[in-house]
């Protein structure tokens, strides 16, 4: 078993993770992001993606995830040495080790690693890290076809974000790290239209069919929005035309932002599946909206509830995003899940709190000090909730948050001074304002003065 009984999430790290190295994490081994539209991966969606090579996948799919960049990695983390591209988890990590330190600032490396069986991490940990191994969780985007274009996000994503671009031109004036983001559109992240032959697609396929879906334990579509994507329903079919010849656990990503008929489609066409489902969301009513352009509140809100009721998911996700954006209406979020958990059962639905690094000037870190202090003393009577209304990694990540809107002064170890950043979040949203029809004084009015003085 993955962890023992009424073992924590520390002891867990202890007894498994840290025998092996001070910086082993099995996500490196065992899991990918792969987008297929620009032909990318990373091990999970903290590090930065690297290019795959076509040459490469074309003679072996399985390069799709085993990659000389990984395996330098895996080399680097067998020896007890930190890749630099994980650095959201060392930050935690050097946050955990202070003397005052709570037990309940745990890394993303301990929950990416906790979901593998110990011998698989055994094996892992020994393998030559010039040797390519099997994927155990992967998630895919085949394209980023998306109709939200949510303020954290950019082209990459979302062609509604492409359309931005294209319509409004460049945001200008900013000037720290992220800024790229959203100064063109991004044709690299879809290399291949909707009538070209995508070989990272086929190679993908090429794997699966072969004998990816032997071995995969739990594959996650994302996007974009998958539900959009004709690659998906592509998929859920070959489900449907091979029952039993796989085990593997299904899981979406959706924005929710549909007329119920669609995921009505959905739940039909996975009839038998063990079906997870992501969505995201942050805040409440009409900063979800502001912050989620595209969103339609009572839409979500009445899907989820939709989903839950219909019983017939493996189980309900909330990704929060943390942006400075949502901090004033992130503790209401969260106790309206809460609610849910009372009413369909604490498995049926959860949460995890992402904090957001890039682009920096979008962190929760530039907000004033009572802005955070007031999100923090919000939260903690969350985090003093009991295992018995939500689970333990629930709890250690509202925990985790508190420690960091505390003690982090700096989104990450490349960002500039928060006056800078300041200077670049008051830019953007007053271009993002005039682009969307948005405004930012009459939806966040507790930020207004703050806001006037940037």
């Amino acid at each position: 078993m993955p962890k023992l009984h009424n073992e924590t999430d520390l002891g867990y790290k202890r007894r498994v993770i840290d025998i092996k190295s001070t910086s082993f994490c099995g996500a490196k081994w065992y899991n990918a992001t792969i987008w297929l539209g620009s032909g990318q991966t990373t091990s999970c969606h903290h590090p930065l993606p690297h290019q795959v090579s076509v040459e490469q996948v074309i003679a072996n799919p399985r390069a799709l995830h085993n990659t000389r960049e990984k395996k330098n990695d895996r080399a680097l983390m067998q020896d007890g040495l930190r890749p630099s591209g994980c650095e959201y988890c060392w930050k935690i990590e050097d946050m955990a080790d202070r003397e005052d330190a709570s037990d309940e600032i745990i890394s993303d490396r301990v929950y990416k690693t906790v979901i593998y069986e110990d011998k698989d991490l055994d094996e892992a940990f020994n393998t030559p890290p010039e040797q390519d191994v099997n994927l155990q969780t992967l998630e895919i985007a085949f394209d980023r076809t998306c109709q939200f274009a949510c303020s954290y996000c950019n082209p990459a994503f979302s062609t509604t974000w492409v359309r931005d671009i294209h319509r409004n031109g460049p945001y200008t004036n900013l000037v720290s790290d992220g800024r790229n983001h959203f100064t063109h559109t991004h044709d690299s992240s879809q290399l291949y239209t909707i009538t070209d032959v995508n070989p990272y697609v086929e190679a993908f396929f090429k794997w699966w069919e072969s004998d990816l879906h032997k071995t995969l334990k739990e594959l996650r579509i994302t996007g974009g929005e998958p539900l959009m994507s004709g690659y998906t329903w592509r998929l859920i079919e070959w489900f449907k035309d091979h029952r039993g010849e796989s085990k593997t656990r299904l899981a979406i990503n959706s924005n929710l932002g549909f007329e119920q008929d669609k995921l009505e489609r959905l739940l039909d066409a996975t009839e038998g599946i063990k079906l997870d489902l992501y969505t995201s969301n942050e805040s409440i009513g009409q900063h979800a909206i502001y912050i989620r352009d595209g969103l339609d509140w009572d839409q979500w809100t009445s899907n989820l509830s939709y989903l839950l009721a219909s019983g017939k998911l493996r189980g309900l996700h909330v990704m929060c995003t943390i942006n400075a954006l949502c901090l004033i209406s992130l503790p209401e979020f969260l106790w309206s899940i809460v609610e849910l958990k009372k009413k369909y059962g604490k498995d049926a639905i959860n949460f995890s709190l992402n904090i957001l690094r890039f682009p920096s000037f979008q962190s929760p870190l530039i907000l004033p000090l009572e802005v955070r202090e007031e999100c923090i003393r919000q939260l903690i009577p969350l985090g003093d909730l009991s295992v018995d209304v939500l689970h333990e990694f629930e709890i250690n990540q509202i925990g985790r948050l508190v420690s960091y809107l505390k003690e982090v002064v700096s989104p990450h170890s490349g960002a500039m001074t928060n006056s800078i950043l300041q200077r670049d979040f008051k830019n953007f949203y007053e271009q993002y304002d005039q682009r969307r029809g948005k405004d930012f004084r009459h939806t966040f009015p507790q930020l207004a003065e703050w806001y006037n003085t940037l």
